[in-house]
C-alpha cells in the first residue's frame, strides 16, 4: 500500500546539503556523457519500486494522482523553497530556493529572498518572478491548491516574493514553503493547469525526464545542476502491480528502494541479505482509518459510526493486518502515542480502543436501531449493509477491512469488501463514491493536521465533485470546522488547547474516521549499491521516496565501498 500526502501526503523535507564529488573513478553524474548500464553504484543507477500498478503518462507536480506523484519522481524534477524535516517539523527549515525566509505579523505575512543561482533545467534562470506566478497560479486553480491556502497578496519585488494573508498562517507555514516553483515560461502557456499531463517537464531539480512507460519511469540527471554535482546518475523508477511483486524485486536487489507493506518483513526481505536489506519506519502525526462517506446513508448517523468504531479491533489489525510494522492505535481520539501524548485532552488520557460490543449495542439501541434475527436494522426499518473498498493488491489494508467486516458482523451489519484498481479508487475517494475505505491522512507537527484532513468544512464538496484534499467523507460540522479555524489563527497556546481538546472529543463521539494504526514515513532501502540513507542515528528526514524530501535522500547518497 503506497502513502501519497497531498501535502502527504504528503506531506516534509530535510536539510540542505553540499553535494559531494563523485568518487574517484567515476564520471560526473551531471555530464553528457552518462555511460548505460544496469542498477548498481558502479553505473550511477538506483533503483525504486512502487506497487502501484502500471500508471498513466502524468507528470504534473501539482496533482496527487499523476504519475510522478505516485511514484514519487516529481520530488526529484522539481524543488521547494525551503526543506523541512517531516520527522521532526518543528525545526526551522534549511534554504533550498529561498535563501532567507521571515514570517511577520502573527504569521500573515512571509518574505522569501530567492536564490540567484537557481536555474531551470533547460538553462534558463529561475527567478523571483517564476514564485510569484506559481503562487498566482495555485491561488486561481483550486485543483493546485493541494493544503487549501487562503492566499491574498502576492508580489514579486526585485529577488523577493511577498506573500500576505488575511489570517494566521501557522498551522500552514511549512506547507507554504514547502510549495514547488514551476517555470511561468512553460506554465504560463498552459490552457488548464489542472488537466495538463506536462509529458515534458521542465523543474529546477537534478533530474529530467528520460523516459516513461505504464512500468518504468527514468529519470537521468540533467547536464548541469544549479546546487553543484549529483553522484547518483539515472534514477529509475517501476510500478510494480501489487504488495507482494514488489517486496520480491526488494529481496531480490531488483529494487533498491520503496515503500512497501510486507508481512513477516524479517523473513520475507531482512534474512534475504541482513548486511544490506535495511528499513527504517519512523512515525509523524498522521493515521490510518476507515473513512466513512457521511453524506449517504446510513452512515451520516454518528451513532452507527461510533458504534462501530467500538467493535473494531485495533490489536487485531496491528497484529495481523500491520504485521507490527506500523505502530498500533490506542487511544479514540486516534493521536498517536507517545508522540501525541502532551495534546491529549484530560478526559481521554485514559482512554483505551478496547473492544466494547456490549456499548456498542446499547448505543445502536438508544439510537433507535434494531437488531431483528441478527439483522441490524436502521431507524426507518432498513437492513444497514456496508461495503468497504480498497485497491487490490494492498494486502495490509484488504486484510484490515477484513477484521472490520468480521467485527462490525457483531453488530448485525452485513458488510463485504470489494477491490479496485487503484486509479479507480483513487477517483471513487475523491468523488465520494463510496461507503467506506482505509485511507491514511495528512500528518504535521501537531494533530491539527490529521483531523484538518479529515473534518474539515473548508474542503468540503458535494457526492459527485472532487474532493482531493481531504474531507473525503464529506464531514459537515461546523464545530470542527470552527474548532479547526480557532486552532489555526490562535495567538495563545491556551486557545489553541481548547480547540484541541473539542476536536478530539468530535473525533470521539462522531468518528467521521475510525482510526486504526499510525502512520509510519518509512521506507525499505539497500546499502548493497549506495549508502547515506536516513537513520534513527542520523534522522535527517523521512526515507520514504514518495515523501517531498526524497530529493534530500538521493542528494545525500554516495556509492557504496
Amino acid at each position: 500500500m503506497s502513502v501519497i500526502r497531498p501535502n502527504r501526503k504528503f506531506r516534509a523535507l530535510a536539510a540542505a546539503i553540499a553535494v559531494a564529488a563523485l568518487a574517484a573513478g567515476c564520471s560526473d553524474a551531471n555530464s553528457k556523457n552518462n555511460s548505460k548500464g544496469g542498477a548498481g553504484a558502479a553505473s550511477g543507477v538506483l533503483t525504486i519500486g512502487m506497487p502501484n500498478g502500471p500508471q498513466t503518462d502524468n507528470s504534473n507536480p501539482f496533482l496527487g494522482t499523476s504519475a510522478g506523484a505516485s511514484l514519487g519522481y516529481r520530488f526529484q524534477i522539481y524543488e521547494p523553497l525551503v526543506m523541512t524535516n517531516g520527522i521532526r517539523p518543528s525545526e526551522k527549515g534549511q534554504p533550498w530556493l529561498a535563501s532567507a525566509w521571515k514570517w511577520e505579523s502573527n504569521f500573515t505575512k512571509v518574505t522569501f529572498t530567492i536564490d540567484a543561482r537557481a536555474k531551470w533545467s533547460d538553462g534558463k534562470p529561475l527567478t523571483a518572478q517564476d514564485v510569484a506566478f506559481t503562487f498566482n497560479l495555485i491561488k486561481k486553480n483550486k485543483a493546485l491548491n493541494g493544503n487549501a491556502i487562503p492566499y491574498d497578496g502576492i508580489q514579486a519585488q526585485g529577488d523577493k516574493v511577498v506573500l500576505t494573508f488575511k489570517e494566521s498562517q501557522f498551522v500552514n507555514q511549512n506547507k507554504i514553503v514547502n510549495t514547488f516553483v514551476v517555470p511561468q515560461h512553460i506554465w504560463s502557456t498552459v490552457k488548464d493547469p489542472a488537466t495538463f499531463a506536462n509529458r515534458k517537464p521542465i523543474g529546477s531539480g537534478p533530474y529530467v525526464l528520460k523516459s516513461f512507460t505504464p512500468q518504468t519511469t527514468t529519470l537521468t540527471a540533467a547536464p548541469t545542476y544549479w546546487k553543484g554535482k549529483t553522484q547518483v546518475k539515472e534514477l529509475r523508477y517501476t510500478s510494480y502491480n501489487d504488495n507482494s511483486a514488489q517486496t520480491t524485486a526488494l529481496a531480490g536487489g531488483k529494487s533498491e528502494w520503496s515503500f512497501v507493506f510486507m508481512p513477516d518483513y524479517k523473513k520475507l526481505y531482512v534474512a534475504k541479505d541482513p548486511e544490506n536489506n535495511k528499513l527504517w519506519f519512523p512515525s509523524g502525526l498522521g493515521i490510518h482509518g476507515l473513512w466513512f462517506n457521511t453524506a449517504r446513508k446510513p452512515f451520516d448517523n454518528p451513532a452507527l459510526r461510533k458504534a462501530m468504531a467500538m467493535v473494531i479491533d485495533r490489536k487485531a489489525i496491528y497484529v495481523q493486518a500491520e504485521s507490527t510494522l506500523y505502530p498500533e492505535i490506542t487511544n479514540p481520539t486516534g493521536i498517536p502515542l507517545p508522540a501525541g501524548a502532551s495534546f491529549l485532552a484530560p478526559e481521554y488520557k485514559d482512554a483505551t480502543t478496547k473492544p466494547d460490543l456490549a456499548g456498542a449495542k446499547k448505543l445502536l439501541s438508544n439510537a433507535g436501531f434494531k437488531l431483528n434475527g441478527g439483522v441490524l436494522k436502521d431507524p426507518s426499518g432498513k437492513a444497514v449493509k456496508l461495503t468497504m473498498s480498497d485497491p487490490a493488491g494492498w494486502n495490509d489494508y484488504i486484510t484490515g477491512l477484513s477484521i472490520i467486516k468480521d467485527n462490525v458482523k457483531q453488530l448485525g451489519i452485513d458488510a463485504a469488501v470489494k477491490t479496485q484498481t487503484a486509479d479507480a479508487w483513487t477517483a471513487d475517494v475523491s468523488n465520494g463514491n463510496f461507503d467506506a475505505v482505509l485511507h491514511w491522512t495528512n500528518s504535521g507537527p501537531t494533530p491539527y493536521d490529521m483531523y484538518q484532513n479529515i473534518m474539515d468544512g473548508a474542503l468540503l464538496q458535494p457526492v459527485g465533485k472532487s474532493s482531493p484534499l481531504g474531507n473525503f467523507g464529506r464531514f459537515d460540522s461546523p464545530e470542527a470546522t470552527k474548532a479547526l479555524k480557532e486552532y489555526a489563527n490562535a495567538t495563545t497556546d491556551a486557545i489553541r488547547t481548547t480547540a484541541m481538546n473539542t476536536l478530539q472529543k468530535i473525533m470521539v463521539d462522531q468518528a467521521p474516521m475510525v482510526p486504526t494504526a499510525a502512520a509510519p514515513i518509512g521506507a525499505e532501502y539497500s546499502t548493497r549499491n549506495w549508502v547515506g540513507w536516513p537513520t534513527e542515528s542520523d534522522p535527517y528526514g523521512p526515507p520514504q521516496p514518495t515523501q517531498p524530501n526524497a530529493l534530500d535522500v538521493v542528494l545525500h547518497l554516495k556509492p557504496a565501498k
